[in-house]
C-alpha cells in the first residue's frame, strides 16, 4: 500500500509517501515538504500567533494536495512539540481538521522518543544489542537506552534546535555569550537526564537521528565499513566541536554553501550543533552513528504491525 507520513514540526510540515507492506521495508516514493520554523511564531503567552495558524494551515491543505497527487491510500498525520506545547494548540488542532479534514495525532516526547528507537532498532537489527539514542528535532531532544525493540528509557528535552535558537540565538550570526548561555542550559539539562540512564549497562551501538543530526554528520562526518548495502556514517565528537565553533562565526544565508547544510536547517544548525556536542559530552560519548531512519518511519512500522 501507498502510505503518507504528514509531520507537522517545530521547523517544517514534512509529507513523506512510500510504498509498503508488513514484513517489508518501507520505500520512500516521494517528499513535499514546507518550511515553516513554527518557534519564531510564539507569542510571549505561549500561543503560536494568527500568522503562524495561517501558515499551518496552508502547508497541511498542501501536504494533503501532494497526498492525492501521490494516490496515497492512508495518511498518517501528526504533530510534535510545537502544537503539542502551545497554550492555543489544542484551538489549532481543531481548525486544522476543520479547515483540512486532517485530524493531527499528538505525540507526546516519550512516544517521539520509544516510536524513533523502534525505527532505529529495525534499521541496525536485532544483533545490534544495546542502543543509546539521540534524537535532535525543532522543539526537543530525545534519548532513549534499550537492548529490545522498545527502550527501557525514554527522555524527551526541551532542547530542540529550533527552540533553543529562538530562545538563546538571537543574533546572527549568534555572540559569543549567546553561545556560551545555550551551552549552559544545555549542559544543565543534560546532568539531570545522565542519572536516569546511570544504571544502564555501555551501549553497544550509540546512534544519533534526525535531520539535524544527519546535516551535521554530512558537514563533519566520515565513513566506515559496515554490514549491507550502505558504509555507516560516523560522527566523532572532536570534529563536531571543532565546526561548530566556524558555524557559528558564518552568517545564516551563507552556511547552505556547506556541505550538508540546507536551507530549511541552516537557521537552527548552529544550536543542533551546540545540543548534540553538549549531550555527547554529558554521555562521556567520541563518536556516533548515523541512522537513515527516525520517527516517520517508526509510525510506519507501528502502522504496519496494527494491521498484522
Amino acid at each position: 500500500m501507498r502510505l503518507g507520513v504528514l509531520d507537522v514540526g517545530s521547523n517544517t510540515v514534512h509529507l513523506l509517501v512510500v510504498d509498503a507492506q508488513p514484513g517489508g521495508p518501507p520505500i520512500a516514493q516521494s517528499s513535499h515538504r514546507s518550511v515553516l520554523r513554527l518557534m519564531r511564531y510564539l507569542e510571549p503567552s505561549g500561543a503560536i500567533s494568527a500568522e503562524g495558524v495561517d501558515a499551518i494551515l496552508a502547508a497541511v491543505a498542501d501536504a494533503v494536495a501532494a497526498g492525492a497527487t501521490a494516490q496515497i491510500d492512508e495518511l498518517l498525520p501528526f504533530a510534535t512539540s510545537a502544537l503539542r506545547e502551545a497554550t492555543n494548540g489544542p484551538e489549532v488542532l481543531e481548525l486544522v481538521a476543520a479547515t483540512t479534514g486532517v485530524r493531527l495525532q499528538v505525540l507526546t516526547g516519550e512516544d517521539e522518543a520509544r516510536l524513533t528507537f523502534l525505527a532505529v532498532r529495525r534499521w541496525f537489527g536485532w544483533s545490534a544489542g544495546e542502543i543509546l539514542l539521540l534524537d535532535i528535532g525543532g522543539g526537543s531532544l530525545e534519548l532513549a537506552a534499550g537492548g529490545s525493540e522498545f527502550p527501557d528509557v525514554a527522555v524527551s528535552l526541551p532542547l530542540g534546535a529550533g527552540r533553543s535558537t529562538v530562545s538563546f540565538l538571537h543574533d546572527d550570526p549568534p555572540t559569543a555569550e549567546q553561545v556560551a548561555a545555550l551551552r549552559r542550559d544545555a549542559r544543565r539539562q543534560l546532568t539531570e537526564a545522565r542519572e536516569l540512564f546511570a544504571d544502564r549497562p555501555d551501549p553497544a551501538h550509540v546512534v544519533g537521528s534526525s535531520k539535524t543530526v544527519r546535516s551535521l554528520a554530512r558537514l563533519a562526518g566520515s565513513r566506515a565499513d559496515g554490514v549491507g548495502p550502505q558504509d555507516r556514517r560516523l560522527l566523532r565528537r572532536s570534529a563536531l566541536e571543532d565546526w561548530v565553533p566556524r558555524l557559528a562565526r558564518i552568517p545564516a544565508d551563507a552556511r547552505p554553501a556547506l556541505p550538508g547544510i540546507t536551507a530549511d536547517r541552516t537557521f537552527q544548525i548552529v544550536a543542533g550543533g551546540i545540543v548534540l556536542a553538549e549531550t555527547m559530552r554529558a554521555f562521556g560519548l567520541e563518536e556516533l552513528e548515523v541512522s537513515p531512519w527516525a520517527l516517520r518511519e517508526g509510525l510506519i512500522l507501528r502502522y504496519l504491525e496494527r494491521l498484522t
